[in-house]
């Protein structure tokens, strides 16, 4: 039986390698030997010990690349030698919304690197119904379908059509995908954020018009970038108590916000406000298989790469001993990217 490095957040603040038995993947399986995986704020947040619905010990990582090594029996959609991007969202596929096409918020949703081991491992099994070929995309990209698959999802919600004015709130990974994927679809996209590192990267990795939230004439700046008019679609990708609160004053009337960003706590807002803009508002959860498909033709087409949201690569030989300081404490990181 052959042995597999992994690494194991035993408990939080505590990262320690095992070696465990590599186990043949089941008949509806597919083994995988990991090529690179995304570091995501789950990760973080894991380590720190403030993820909620999560347990201990757990092996963590779902932003995951791969090539088959083995295939259950029976198996013939995919064949052994092929890269893949993991679909991390095993659904159930009997509650309402899985019934319903919408296995993204399954009732029971189980997700790799969360709910059950993930990718921190020199190969993981995954249901053959949650891979996605991506085959001709550079691994670090295809370890960046996930996050992006998020991003499609939010401006899927949002339904961006083209020349739509869209503004989106916040340049973190997910924001960068929101903000690259709803220009791809042809929208007016312009980004804000507070960070002026991550406006210059926006401008720089995007080619897309940045705006300072913070700034005294933030909404009369805003204005000038739409002919004068507030956007019609917000998506919110902050995560921000205060963001979130504003969000219905920087729609027009008849605009919607998408929440794809989340915080623990309440939100608070004018209610004539809202209802006066006749708002539409909607919360962004996961990503359905649709949305990693369209990610991969994205990719494939040269619309989306990996620079869009990458800043950082790791080594995963050592990746215990550098955790902390350099992605937990790295206030330059925006997405790391780890390399087996």
């Amino acid at each position: 039986m052959s042995i597999i490095n992994t690494l194991v957040c035993l408990e939080p603040k505590k990262l320690v390698w095992e070696k465990r038995a590599a186990l043949a993947p089941s008949s509806n399986e597919a083994k995988i030997k990991i090529k690179t995986v995304g570091i995501c704020g789950t990760d973080i947040h894991a380590w720190a010990g403030n993820q909620p619905f999560f347990s201990y010990p757990r092996v963590l990582g779902h932003e995951i690349c791969g090539e088959i090594v083995q295939l259950g029996s029976g198996q013939s959609e995919f064949k052994v030698g092929q890269q893949v991007a993991v679909i991390p969202y095993v659904a159930c596929y009997k509650c309402p919304s899985c019934l319903s096409g919408r296995t993204n918020c399954c009732e029971n949703i189980s997700v790799i690197g969360v709910h059950e081991d993930g990718g921190f491992a020199d190969y993981l099994n995954v249901p053959v119904a949650n891979l996605l070929l991506a085959e001709g995309i550079e691994a670090d990209a295809a370890a960046l379908i996930e996050p992006f698959a998020i991003s499609a999802h939010a401006v899927r919600r949002a339904d961006v059509q083209a020349n739509e004015a869209v503004l989106v709130v916040g340049a973190g990974p997910i924001g960068l995908g929101v903000a690259a994927i709803a220009a791809a679809d042809g929208a007016q996209v312009v980004v804000a954020d507070t960070s002026a590192a991550r406006r210059e990267h926006v401008s720089k990795n995007l080619s897309l018009s940045t705006i300072d939230p913070s700034a005294d004439n933030f909404e009369s700046q805003l204005r000038e970038y739409f002919s004068g008019a507030l956007p019609l679609k917000v998506i919110d990708a902050t995560g921000n108590q205060h963001a979130m609160n504003n969000s219905v004053n920087l729609i027009r009337h008849g605009g919607t916000i998408v929440f794809v960003g989340l915080f623990k706590g309440d939100l608070q807002f004018s209610d004539p406000d809202f209802h006066k803009k006749e708002t539409t508002m909607m919360g962004s959860r996961n990503a359905t298989p649709e949305d990693f498909e369209k990610v991969g033709r994205l990719m494939a087409n040269n619309k989306l790469n990996a620079n869009m949201m990458l800043t950082h690569h790791y080594s995963f030989s050592s990746l215990a001993e550098i955790y902390e300081k350099d992605v937990i404490n790295n206030h330059e990181l925006i997405k790391g990217v780890i390399q087996f």
